[in-house]
């Protein structure tokens, strides 16, 4: 009998399992008929309106809120990069979409994650399908946060944004000093003499004469690469904007060294177009798209039964705890280039 029983309780689950998804996939393929657009990779993503100016054409709003990383995901298990992806492709797709608003209010993040989202902009504002993508800085855009807001056709900050800081940074923590206290010796066996690079465990006298050297090329690289990007940005952005739009000052680069810029500063030196606020981009937005008016909308994430599935198969999700604190602190991992503001790099 207990056989049975179990049997049953795993064919009602079974039942419930599969009715779940055939709902999930019929409001799927009935949001695609809909819209005209059919899903590919990436989340689920369901359009809400924002505001309604009886329009049929529309200006889609994405957020770029917080720490910019591909490694923290959500609740269907999709990072940062994922989702935007999916929102861009969405866009893109839509044909009643006319332009973008990438709302950014983020101190800046992973090297790569921000590299990823810069070409993704860059990407969808190519072509002959291309839409401009306008920005709208909120109360922060530094570091990262300027890094994905350079590619935008228009930029929008306030005077009292917080924005600039650009530069890489990239940390270690020696530890070797409180091991020799404490009676702790670390036995290191490697194939060549760099293999332990960035290593805390090291004496000074075990680091190689020309480890410092070859890490600063690297950092030097990638913060050449971060003024590539805004001086192609910017410059690409005035070419088609003409004379309405800010040209970078002739001596940007000296500004280009870390130092976090007032949104009324990044104005003078031309790393913005625009001092105002939302509404203000949106305004922009459709100047540049030649429409008179257009809905606000965005793309959500849908979580159906199809995420509690996929979260299943992730088993190292499962041990994760997390505690609130209010806010998203970096998680800065030793030996990872990152684009960060200042201001939050003392958090490890």
């Amino acid at each position: 009998m207990i056989f049975a029983i179990i049997l049953l309780v795993l064919l009602l689950i079974s039942l419930f399992g599969n009715f779940a998804w055939v709902i999930s996939q019929a409001l799927n393929f009935k949001g695609g008929l809909s819209n005209g657009i059919s899903r590919e990779t990436g989340p689920f993503l369901d359009e809400y309106l924002l505001k309604d100016n009886d329009s049929e054409k529309k200006i889609a709003v994405i957020t770029v809120d917080g720490i910019i990383s591909d490694s923290l995901t959500d609740q269907a298990g999709y990072n940062l990069v994922d989702v935007i992806r999916a929102q861009l492709e969405r866009a893109k797709k839509d044909r009643r979409v006319k332009a973008v608003i990438l709302k950014v209010d983020s101190p800046g993040g992973e090297v790569l994650a921000s590299d990823e989202i810069n070409r993704l902009l860059v990407k969808f504002q190519q072509g002959a399908n291309g839409k401009p993508v306008i920005c709208s800085m909120g109360s922060l855009a530094a570091s990262g946060g300027y890094y994905i807001s350079a590619p935008s056709r228009w930029i929008v900050a306030n005077q009292l944004t917080l924005t600039g800081s650009i530069g890489v940074i990239m940390e270690t923590i020696n530890f070797r000093g409180l091991m020799d206290k404490i009676g702790v010796e670390p036995y290191v066996f490697k194939s060549g003499k760099y293999k332990d690079m960035l290593s805390g465990m090291r004496s000074t006298n075990e680091i190689p004469a020309g480890e410092h050297a070859m890490v600063q090329n690297l950092i030097d690289q990638t913060y050449d690469q971060f003024k590539k990007v805004v001086a192609t940005g910017r410059a690409d952005a005035h070419e088609k904007n003409r004379n309405e739009g800010r040209p970078l000052a002739p001596d940007w680069t000296q500004y280009a060294d870390g130092r976090v810029l007032s949104g009324a500063q990044a104005y003078d030196l031309g790393f913005v177009d625009q001092l105002g606020d939302f509404q203000d981009a949106v305004n922009r937005a459709k100047q540049i798209a030649n429409i008179q008016d257009a809905n606000l909308i965005e793309y959500r994430e849908r979580y159906d039964i199809s995420n509690f599935l996929r979260l299943l198969g992730q088993t190292e999700l499962s041990h994760d705890v997390k505690l609130d604190l209010g806010m998203e602190l970096p998680r800065l991992q030793a030996g990872e280039m990152y684009f960060l503001a200042p201001t939050f790099a003392n958090f490890n």
